[in-house]
């Protein structure tokens, strides 16, 4: 019998932590489940899941990123957990119930992403800088990261390596042409001999 051709994904890992954003016990029964039906429904509601101090700047965070073309969801859970994997899973629950989405999950030390739209070498660069401690300013640095237009190198690199060797074909050409005009003519002699008498008939 053989094993399976396709490895299942995964299942997510939703921690405890994202109880205490939406001020729930996870101590009840399916207490997590029930915690992430809850940051679905805020996020539903009006792009934000956290707690009530944040709620209002984090607000105004996904309205401008509105006004940049991007549907944004924060979570927001107010302790790391043990490690920054779960906070991707919760941003791919969210982002996966929220189809078009952009979703950010920050604790005070970790950020995880979920985007159809954007990259990820773009959304991780917004993960870089949405790690401050400070969930208003992590969420605001994330939307100026993934809204910035990046300079495309990639395109430069592949203009220059093509001009260099376009340039260098170029070069060869007339390199080649040069030496065919500097390379002299076949000598012809000025004083040709003069034909044998004895060959001339009478």
């Amino acid at each position: 019998m053989t094993g399976p051709h396709v490895i299942p994904f995964l299942p997510a890992f939703i921690p405890v932590e994202v109880c205490d954003t939406v001020g729930l016990s996870p101590a009840q029964p399916d207490g997590v489940a029930h915690c992430m039906a809850a940051v679905q429904a805020d996020v539903a509601d009006d792009g934000v899941a956290a707690p009530a101090a944040d709620v209002p700047e984090l607000r105004q965070v996904v309205s401008d990123a509105r006004q940049e073309g991007v549907d944004l969801k924060i979570i927001v859970v107010p302790k790391n957990p043990f490690i920054d994997t779960p906070l991707r899973d919760i941003a791919t629950e969210v982002g996966q119930a929220n189809p078009g989405s952009t979703v950010i999950a920050i604790s005070p030390s970790f950020a995880g992403t979920y985007s159809e739209s954007i990259d990820r070498v773009t959304l991780e660069a917004g993960q870089d800088v949405a790690k401050t401690g400070n969930p208003v300013q992590s969420a605001r640095n994330f939307v100026d990261q993934i809204t910035t237009p990046i300079f495309p190198w990639t395109t430069l690199t592949i203009a220059l390596t093509l001009g260099v060797a376009a340039a260098a074909v170029i070069t060869r050409v007339l390199q080649v042409r040069g030496k065919r005009a500097a390379a002299p003519a076949a000598p012809t002699d000025p004083h040709p001999e003069p034909a044998d008498p004895s060959n001339i008939s009478s």
